[in-house]
């Protein structure tokens, strides 16, 4: 049996969240899992299915969302009702609105992903190990993409742009190591026309996303968080 699975990354509140849907049926009913299905026929295409599955079981606007395929899972005994293996979708996107449970689910949410990677939220089958798997995705997009803009106002600051690689990146930056490595990928954030304005001290300078959509060289990232020293590892 050929199932997809999606994994659903947004910032709210400077934090990563993922979609979550309450499983309306067994196996696992009541348990939290990624939105997602069995393909319903031979011919439905994967893609196709992805986005049926997430319109059915969250209620949202599949036409908003990009999705990327980025992996398959066929491990035996991941699924009680047989041989199942799932592609799993993934979709990065600012601003997604609060899902409502279509008809496949009992419920939607969005879910803090440091509470799913960290066991806090027990999940259906193996999903914990997508949701896993998606994150590192969606933090390797960000070392190498202009991805990050997406998520900040269309003129912003380099600390709102430090504040979306943390959330992503789950660890604190360094902020003056973090602005080298900004200014060293051409063309990743261009200064903008007009400053921010605040009452007291200096206006802070503001940016605005750049043409270049993959960075040379990548923002890659630290192995830890800065140390007391502000230096990174």
């Amino acid at each position: 049996m050929l199932a997809v699975d999606l994994v659903i990354l947004t910032l709210r509140d400077s934090r990563m969240h993922v979609l979550l849907v309450e499983r309306g049926v067994e196996p696992f009913k009541g348990a939290w899992a990624l939105p997602g299905g069995f393909l319903r026929h031979a011919e439905e295409d994967l893609t196709a299915a992805a986005h049926r599955e997430l319109a059915e079981e969250a209620a949202m606007d599949v036409e908003t969302l990009h999705l990327e395929h980025f992996g398959v899972y066929g491990t035996p005994g991941r699924d009680p009702r047989g041989r199942v293996v799932s592609v799993a979708y993934l979709a990065i996107a600012p601003g997604l609105p609060e899902p409502t449970a279509g008809t496949d689910a009992a419920g939607a949410r969005w879910q803090r992903t440091d509470q799913v990677l960290c066991g806090e939220l027990a999940l259906a089958f193996d999903h914990q190990r997508i949701i896993e798997d998606g994150v590192e995705r969606a933090r390797a997009k960000l070392e190498r993409s202009s991805l990050a803009t997406a998520f900040c106002a269309p003129t912003f600051t380099i600390t709102d742009l430090q504040r979306v690689y943390e959330a992503v990146w789950g660890i604190s930056l360094d902020p003056r190591n973090f602005y080298r490595k900004v200014q060293k990928s051409s063309g990743f954030i261009v200064a903008a026309d007009t400053d921010r304005k605040i009452t007291t001290g200096r206006p802070a300078r503001l940016f605005k996303a750049g043409a270049r959509k993959d960075l040379y060289p990548p923002m890659v990232r630290p192995t830890e968080s800065p140390d007391t020293n502000g230096s990174e590892g």
